[in-house]
């Protein structure tokens, strides 16, 4: 049975559309186009239906009433759809039930002011955020010196092992390779005035005092600082987060002191580890590229080694160490509850931590530098 579609004007406002037949395809375009054009009629204040012989119908008669019901509301002409089988009734609610974004496709244009309000109040925002979490951690190592943080000896042993002995193998590739630049930059402008030798002082300076904490500070940045980020991120998608403050567990305490204990011990260590290895890389060049004798060398880099050089880079490591940790926790408990979150949280601590790292060497060294150290 073929499908047909009339009307019929039964007073001067009101426009009964007949449906009949199987609506499951239809082609008559100068039917709808006459249609519509009574609907547009500006007299027209109310639509009604007769679907009593309506047959088989599929999405093309739904989208029909639904233009037809969308064309009426723009127009604001009543429409009754009491009569409409209640399967057709239902799917129209349900186009209607989400209104259409009408700005969806239109740029928004605001004003540069604005703008740059917006984001001055997001940074305030972020620093106070960043501000109140150090805090946090702080006063969580204060109540673990005096024995009431709430803290599993395990996890602090298992954050050791992570952030200790597992990283030897990349920090030595690291900082041999660092040392043997060093030394090679050294050699091709040294050898150029005779002055081989001092090759040794260059390479065990720059190692003790800042290259090898900073090249150790920035592989942990990625290595480490992100998998803290990465872990307490998942946690927060998982929503293992909420349930322990549900449970009144304190997640600083909990999560965070471990990491950041067993990071800040690490770091030292892993400095000195590299500074030795750094100096052995660049002893490389100086007796294997430079010729010059192996207790030559030593001699050379033991006279050029000054304690105060050691403290500095023990130092910078310290400091390191507890940047990466915070920005790594930090990021990690920030984070959204959706993969791509943890994601860009997984970024923002190993990105945070490289920048903290620079600008903490600068003021370091700055300091040093106005007070003769």
């Amino acid at each position: 049975m073929s499908p047909e579609l009339d009307y019929n004007w039964i007073s001067g406002d009101t426009l009964e559309i007949k449906i009949s037949g199987d609506y499951v395809s239809f082609d008559k375009k100068a039917q709808k186009d006459d249609l519509y054009k009574q609907i547009r009629h500006k007299t027209l204040k109310n639509i009604k239906f007769d679907t009593r012989n309506l047959g088989r119908w599929d999405t093309v008669l739904v989208v029909l009433l639904y233009d037809i019901v969308k064309t009426a509301k723009n127009k604001s002409i009543n429409v009754d759809t009491s009569n409409l089988q209640e399967s057709l009734k239902r799917l129209l609610n349900l186009a209607f039930s989400v209104p259409e974004h009408k700005t969806a496709n239109r740029k928004n244009k605001t004003d540069i002011l604005i703008c740059v309000g917006e984001k001055t109040i997001n940074i305030f925002n972020s620093f106070m955020s960043g501000i109140d979490f150090v805090s946090s951690s702080f006063k969580s190592i204060g109540r673990f010196i005096v024995s009431s943080a709430t803290m599993r000896k395990i996890d602090f042993l298992f954050a050791l092992e992570d952030c200790g002995y597992k990283a030897f193998p990349i920090v030595t590739l690291i900082s041999f390779m660092v040392g043997l630049i060093l030394g090679f930059v050294g050699a091709m402008q040294l050898k150029i005035f005779g002055a081989q030798i001092f090759v040794a002082s260059l390479v065990a300076i720059a190692m003790l005092r800042v290259m090898g904490a900073m090249m150790t500070g920035i592989i942990m940045a990625g290595r480490t600082g992100s998998a803290y980020a990465a872990t307490i991120g998942t946690m927060q998608v998982n929503e293992e987060i909420d349930a322990m403050r549900t449970m009144g567990i304190p997640v600083v305490d909990f999560l965070l002191l471990p990491r950041v204990m067993a990071l800040m011990l690490m770091m030292p260590l892993l400095t000195v580890f590299s500074d030795i290895v750094g100096i052995l890389g660049g002893g490389m060049v100086g007796v294997l590229m430079l010729d010059l004798p192996l207790q030559e060398y030593w001699n050379a880099t033991i006279d050029a080694m000054r304690m105060k050089d050691f403290l500095i880079g023990v130092f910078h490591g310290f400091v390191f160490g507890c940047i990466i940790a915070l920005c790594g926790c930090y990021y990690g408990i920030k984070s959204g509850k959706d993969a791509d979150s943890v994601g860009k949280a997984t970024t923002n601590a190993v990105v945070y931590s490289i920048v903290w790292i620079i600008i903490a060497t600068a003021v370091i060294t700055v300091f040093c530098q106005v007070f003769g150290i």
